[in-house]
């Protein structure tokens, strides 16, 4: 917890949307930050279907503006190999909350140091082969959603450029124990 503080604190430093880290344990295990109140960008996207575009183009500007800062030395190497961005390395629609003053990133306990196209690479797995966390009536409303999603944020981006880091990013992707067997499956199709 406290490597992914620092991190957050790098990150806000930087005037990126990231909660304030109110508390640090001495021992580095707990984190006490800034409660945002706000759905996250999937549940929006799962009340208002409508606007899985414009979720989708905000999902990339945040990439984007992610990408613009520089890593710290101290932070780790992205799978993949190696590069001077910072990357977050599960930066998806659970992972952003849409709080009163626009989204916030949270969860950056992966964040690293590396190649852009590989964080980007790893969105579009998620977004193309990961579950979908939500109930019956949502699912279906996001999984037929979901292509379009998918095309909508890579539509931002050189696509032949993170599709060479596509490889490296299921074979890392394929060991996470969270992943289930479907997932995994759906995430090497994208590869053929």
């Amino acid at each position: 917890m406290a490597v992914e503080a620092r991190i957050m604190e790098h990150v806000r430093g930087s005037g990126y949307p990231v909660p304030a880290i109110h508390e640090v344990s001495t021992d580095g295990t707990e984190l006490v930050m800034e409660r945002i109140k706000g759905p996250t960008m999937l549940a929006l996207m799962g009340r208002r279907p409508w606007t899985i575009g414009d979720q989708a183009v905000l999902l990339a500007d945040l990439h984007k503006r992610l990408h613009e800062i520089a890593a710290p030395d101290w932070s780790k190497v992205a799978p993949g190999g190696a590069g001077t961005r910072l990357l977050h390395l599960d930066l998806h629609p659970n992972n952003i909350m849409i709080g009163p003053d626009g989204p916030v990133v949270i969860d950056w306990s992966n964040a690293s140091r590396g190649n852009p196209n590989t964080d980007v690479a790893l969105t579009w797995v998620l977004l193309a082969a990961a579950g979908i966390p939500s109930g019956r009536i949502k699912s279906g409303l996001l999984a037929n959603g979901r292509s379009f999603l998918v095309r909508a944020f890579l539509k931002e981006f050189d696509v032949q450029q993170v599709r060479a880091q596509l490889p490296a990013v299921v074979e890392w992707k394929s060991t996470d124990p969270h992943m289930s067997p479907v997932e995994r499956d759906a995430m090497r199709r994208l590869l053929g």
